[in-house]
């Protein structure tokens, strides 16, 4: 059993003497992306996947500024393709306002071609039955593309011939 308090709701103190109130978590800043990751996002603008690509040729989508084994820094550049394997993925049944689609849809790793490590985005398909490990999907760019993350739209799949997605 629980006792309001006085300083506001869902502020109580319970019998045992132990409290609870609300939490409300916000990350109230902003910050720069710094020259690679800026790259990558300018990028996405013009249509454009940009990867870095380490001495031993690993390439980084989304770009890495550093090799997390060699410390390397990573300051050349390639394209890759928007096209690409989907090698993890899960299902989101009720998306909220700040997820890209206003419907259920999948999360899922794509493996672009040309690179080594995978990205996360949304994947625009209608049901579980719809999405699996090692389909092939493309991005769907968005209509007014600005810099940033948003000028992906999300993911669709691919057709393959005989009509169907891949």
């Amino acid at each position: 059993m629980t006792d309001e308090m006085a300083d506001g709701p869902g502020y109580a103190i319970a019998d045992d003497g132990s409290f609870t109130a609300p939490l409300n978590l916000a990350y109230p800043y902003s910050r720069t992306v710094g020259p690679i990751y800026g790259a990558f996002l300018t990028g996405l603008a013009n249509h454009k996947v940009g990867a870095t690509v380490s001495a031993d040729g690993t390439v980084f989508v989304p770009p890495a500024e550093f090799h997390a084994s060699t410390g390397e820094r990573l300051d050349n550049w390639v394209d890759v393709a928007n096209e690409g394997e989907v090698v993890s993925w899960s299902w989101e049944a009720d998306p909220d306002d700040s997820q890209p689609l206003n419907r259920p849809f999948a999360w899922v790793l794509v493996r672009l071609d040309g690179a080594d490590t995978a990205m996360l985005h949304a994947l625009d398909v209608t049901d579980t039955s719809s999405v699996r490990t090692g389909m092939r999907v493309r991005v769907r760019w968005a209509a007014d593309a600005e810099p940033g993350i948003h000028a992906i739209a999300c993911f669709e799949p691919v057709e393959i011939a005989g009509g169907g997605p891949s």
